[in-house]
């Protein structure tokens, strides 16, 4: 049984308004928290915020999170810029997750708050073919592709890190990169398919995928990977089920599995940064209490 690494009490993932509003009232009640995140979403483009509580004159998107991610600091949050990649929960008790530059860390609690997910690509088939080869979490689906031809649809340190999970059980895996260049070096034995993908294609079950130019790659398995890991993909990478691209939450902000929340835009609300706030500062407080309580 794999032993928990307390390096921290909570993990908070995404370090924008619903993020940092939650490491606030983790830190305030004494309790060592981790925020991590790669950029500010949606918030990183906004040009000019006028309808958030206490402003005394606008402010950029920019300029407001740099303030709640300084706030943060100064109440003793660690502030890692970093991109989480894989998320397990631990018969010991807590989580552990996997960063792309960090490592392993983990924590008896965690905080999803990376935002809504991302826009799938203009590829015909991939919603059809989920759970009939197309899969968003090689840890968890590996296995039933034990010598057969995967591909990993994606170009980043996400798709990387789906890849290694692959190598050790596929016959052949393949990176398509769907038009982009890969941000790494694959192995020799990874055939890498820089093409755009138009479709998918199969019957019953996923038989390959067909790019704008040359013939169709057959394929078994397809690995969605692209971009970084959202707080859903990280979410199903738990065996939790997302109600139309949201993570479901109760009034506690509770997902369901122990000690594991998810607050902002990822859980479907309203989005607006007073919502990320108060969804954030909620979590905090339930995520205190859940730890008081929780050896």
């Amino acid at each position: 049984m794999a032993q928990l690494s307390k390096d921290y009490d909570a993990l908070v993932v995404g370090h924008g308004p619903a993020g940092c509003s939650a490491a606030l009232y983790l830190c305030r009640a004494g309790l060592r928290a981790a925020v991590i995140g790669k950029d500010g979403g949606a918030l990183e483009r906004a040009e000019r915020i006028e309808n958030f509580y206490g402003l005394g004159q606008p402010l950029t998107g920019p300029d407001l999170l740099e303030t709640g991610r300084r706030q943060c600091a100064a109440l003793g949050a660690d502030l890692r810029e970093d991109e989480a990649l894989s998320l397990e929960w631990l018969e010991a008790g807590g989580y552990q997750m996997q960063l792309a530059e960090s490592g392993v860390i983990g924590a008896r609690s965690v905080l999803l708050a990376t935002g809504r997910g991302k826009r799938m690509p203009k590829i015909e088939g991939i919603k059809a073919f989920e759970g009939r080869g197309v899969s968003y979490c090689a840890v968890c689906d590996a296995f039933l592709y034990r010598g057969r031809r995967v591909a990993v649809l994606g170009g980043g340190a996400y798709a990387k890190h789906e890849m290694e999970a692959l190598l050790p059980l596929a016959e052949h895996v393949t990176l398509l990169t769907n038009g982009a260049e890969p941000e790494f070096d694959p192995p020799p034995e990874v055939e890498v398919r820089m093409d755009r993908l138009l479709r998918l294609e199969g019957e019953e079950k996923l038989a390959g995928a067909q790019p704008e130019t040359g013939d169709m790659v057959p394929l078994d398995g397809l690995f969605v990977a692209l971009g970084s890991a959202s707080a859903g993909d990280l979410a199903m990478k738990l065996g939790l089920c997302l109600k139309d691209g949201a993570i479901p939450v109760n009034e506690k902000q509770e997902t369901g599995l122990p000690g594991l929340y998810a607050a902002g835009d990822c859980t479907g609300a309203f989005a607006q940064i007073a919502f990320a706030v108060a969804e954030g500062a909620r979590a905090g407080m339930e995520m205190s209490a859940f730890l008081r309580k929780t050896p």
